[in-house]
């Protein structure tokens, strides 16, 4: 299907959610892989944990993160200390599925990279961008970052991050699948278009850029399109529902789940 779709059909069933995504406790990134930065080569986009990583800005916020064994009352003075003070980490603990640990990282890395406590669509923009030099992101990263900003008000705050990351990592398949939902329907009317789809597809090939090979065909968006509808639209009226989408996609995780078992046995 795409991007987010994919991830998380993939993603439901398997186990350590988001084992090495944290630092460690010297503050390293925890990419499994041991492989340097300057050596890896520019690959086109595929469906990870890694790639989601970098779709929603966490190895930005992650990489800049000290490590976790400082105490709470230099994160609790931290807060104080921006234009946007975000909620007390004790609420965002009972709305994420993070440790205490774990915000206070995440907090420092976002503290790091925003001074003000507030991610503007530019900087937004500027820094997804960087993860795709071979492509333009930057109409994903709009949908993208709208998908982030849960008050529409042209900003995204640490809550914001922290939650939607929350959802992506951590919670249920129907969690995930709403989430993705709702960066597809890019007007939030409750409906998801074929012009809504069209554009978020034609978003994604262009991160994907012209570089790749086999060759992107020029009307590879819309064919994508046109399979999404069919397997969506379930009452063929032009447009998909939550319900559709939602229910639709867990028909796909049922049947993998049944053949992966077939294979095993």
């Amino acid at each position: 299907m795409c991007f987010l779709i994919d991830y998380v059909l993939q993603a439901d069933g398997q186990k350590g959610v988001d084992g090495g995504l944290l630092p460690d406790a010297n503050g390293r990134d925890g990419d499994p892989s041991g492989q340097k930065e300057s050596d890896r080569k520019w690959q086109k986009p595929h469906i990870s944990r890694k790639s989601l990583m970098k779709c929603c800005l966490v190895k930005w916020i992650i990489t800049s993160a000290a490590p976790q064994g400082s105490n709470s009352t230099d994160s609790d003075l931290e807060l104080a200390m921006v234009q946007h003070q975000p909620e007390g980490l004790e609420q965002l603990q009972a709305q994420t599925k993070f440790t205490r640990k774990e915000l206070q990282s995440l907090y420092r890395g976002f503290k790091n990279e925003c001074p003000s406590g507030l991610v503007d669509e530019e900087t937004f923009k500027s820094i997804y961008s960087q993860f795709f030099p071979q492509g333009d992101a930057t109409t994903y990263a709009h949908f993208l970052f709208n998908a982030f900003d849960m008050d529409q008000n042209g900003s995204i705050r640490f809550e914001d991050f922290v939650i939607s990351l929350s959802v992506l990592l951590r919670g249920s398949v129907t969690e995930k699948l709403r989430w993705a939902f709702n960066l597809y329907d890019i007007n939030k009317d409750g409906y998801i278009t074929r012009e809504e789809m069209l554009a978020i597809m034609k978003s994604i090939y262009d991160i994907v850029g012209r570089y790749t090979f086999p060759c992107v065909k020029d009307d590879a968006a819309f064919e994508h399109v046109e399979k999404f509808f069919q397997k969506m639209d379930r009452n063929r009226d032009g447009v998909v529902t939550i319900d559709e989408f939602i229910e639709t996609c867990q028909k796909v995780v049922l049947s993998q789940k049944i053949w992966t078992n077939i294979i095993h046995k």
